[in-house]
């Protein structure tokens, strides 16, 4: 007997059960039927959350933003365009933003309003919150003063709901991006008279307030302003959204019901597609290109992405509270063979850390920053690397030995094999151990601080070089993954926030950066693609 464990049979409930226990397969899964208007989708991990404050990778934004429109929303070229946001004015010093509301309504037939937003905002930058990310919208006033518990008062976080249909957005310095960032799942609305019944329709844990709540983001209580609405979460196994009729352009939609998988490993990915079980994977193995192009005619995609692969040195523990020895296994890697013979997509070696493709910043000549030694044979590069290490007190009487921590999906496992092999051919004396784990498991640990070096991915939440460099603040908080904290640095990055001219802030953002490309707290890999 077969037992049949398919997206219909699973999600018929007792039916398919039934089913199955007979041996009866239920139908065969198509991964694209545009008659029935399905699409299901080989996507990534599975999500820790989809509340738009405390998800932080791109598998739950893939979701997440089928869900839910901000004040902006983005068109096929990627720029901002019209959201809930009809229209926006902003004043003469670009630090006020006024936002005038399109008719909308919540999948329950509420309105959405600019009141929703003036919550949502509120929310994200409590700190009872917990939310990892609030750090990206610092820009907004008093964010940061009351994110970090300096200021008690949420009323004046600088997000006001003038009326229903008018919202205010003041700023505590010019921020060319903002209209790009008011698409990211962080700027989202949330159905304010939810929370207001928090209490009433799903009563709390101990402890907890309105709006601290996960229990909102259920398939029975979630409430949406997106084209699609959840439906059906088993974990580990499958997500179910369906088309929001209420939804303000749902004339335009035409899918009915999007199926996510998760699926960390590419490869599985890819044999969904192979299969015609999956009709979109959000990636495959790049070292198969060639292979799949042959496979799957007109299917494989391969785009450029405002993506870096890199790993952090834990700055804030020995050993790699020592430059020198971040800056010796930061010289020391062949990047150009990662960036071929592991992948195989286009990916560029990385020296420095903003990408190429970010708007309005030089690229690896000059003046854009990059590291010094970048144009060095890398046999200099290994030499150089180990005289600093060296210099730094180990040798055979005092060995170097740490753990580097990666991601057990995509390509990161062979790019963490590499880099041992780098690492280890300096001198017999250093020892480099691999341990891997599942990828939200990783980012957790790498934000706790709990590594010696770990490998990461950052893809950018708007197009400006900020989104990259103030990763390295100090008060950036828990996605400064390596602890770094530079006064110099962090003045810069405060100078640049606040200076009109967009040439100058950008020569004080490569000056920013040419002080993380020294100091070496993360060491840049390659820059991606998406496939």
């Amino acid at each position: 007997m077969r037992w049949a464990t398919t997206r219909r049979g699973l999600l018929a409930g007792s039916a398919g059960v039934a089913a199955a226990a007979a041996g009866c397969s239920p139908e065969k899964v198509v991964g694209f039927d545009p008659v029935a208007g399905t699409l299901d989708i080989a996507n990534g991990g599975e999500p820790l959350s989809l509340d738009p404050h405390k998800a932080s990778g791109t598998w739950e934004n893939n979701i997440v933003g089928n869900m839910f429109v901000g004040l902006t929303t983005e068109d096929p070229e990627v720029n901002a365009v019209p959201g809930m946001a009809e229209r926006w004015e902003t004043s003469e010093d670009g630090k006020t933003w006024t936002f005038f509301l399109r008719d909308a309504n919540w999948s329950d037939g509420n309105p959405v309003t600019a009141y929703d937003f003036e919550f949502a905002f509120r929310r994200i930058m409590n700190p009872e919150s917990t939310a990892q990310y609030a750090s990206v919208l610092y820009a907004i006033k008093n964010a940061e003063k009351i994110n970090n518990g300096e200021e008690d008062d949420l009323t004046t976080l600088g997000v006001h709901a003038i009326d229903d249909k008018t919202l205010q957005i003041d700023l505590e310095h010019p921020a060319p991006y903002l209209l790009a960032l008011l698409r990211h799942y962080t700027a989202y609305p949330l159905p304010r008279h939810v929370f207001a019944e928090d209490y009433e329709n799903f009563p709390l844990p101990s402890g907890l307030k309105p709006g601290q709540s996960s229990r909102w983001i259920r398939p029975e209580n979630i409430v949406v302003n997106g084209p699609f609405i959840l439906r059906q979460w088993i974990s580990n196994y499958i997500i179910k959204l369906e088309k929001n009729p209420a939804f303000f352009d749902a004339a335009n939609v035409e899918l009915k019901f999007l199926y996510y998988y998760p699926a960390s490993d590419p490869n599985v990915q890819a044999r969904g597609v192979i299969s015609g079980e999956r009709g979109w994977a959000t990636n495959f193995p790049s070292n198969q290109v060639d292979d799949l192009r042959q496979r799957l005619p007109g299917k494989v995609r391969v785009a450029p992405y405002l993506l870096v692969q890199y790993a952090s040195f834990n700055t804030t523990r020995p050993p790699f509270n020592d430059a020198r020895l971040r800056q010796a296994l930061t010289m020391s890697i062949n990047r150009e063979f990662i960036a071929t013979q592991i992948y195989k997509t286009g990916e560029i070696p990385a020296y420095r850390n903003v990408p190429y493709g970010i708007e309005h910043y030089p690229l690896f000549v000059e003046p854009g920053a990059k590291h010094r030694w970048a144009d060095q044979p890398l046999a200099q590069r290994q030499a150089e690397a180990l005289r600093l290490i060296r210099e730094a007190g180990f040798g055979p009487n005092n060995p170097l030995s740490f753990e580097f921590k990666h991601r057990n999906s995509g390509d990161n496992p062979r790019v963490a094999v590499v880099l041992q092999s780098d690492w280890r051919a300096l001198a017999p004396w250093i020892t480099v151990e691999l341990v891997g784990t599942e990828t939200q498991v990783h980012y957790a640990t790498l934000r706790s601080k709990d590594f010696a070096i770990g490998d990461g991915g950052w893809v950018a939440d708007f197009n400006d070089a900020k989104n990259y460099l103030f990763l390295h603040e100090t008060r950036t908080g828990d996605q400064n993954y390596s602890g770094f904290s530079n006064p110099v640095y962090d003045q810069l990055m405060r100078d640049a926030d606040n200076e009109p001219d967009p040439t100058t802030r950008m020569n004080m953002m490569v000056r920013a950066e040419q002080i993380v490309l020294d100091e070496c707290p993360i060491c840049p890999f390659v820059f991606g693609s998406s496939r």
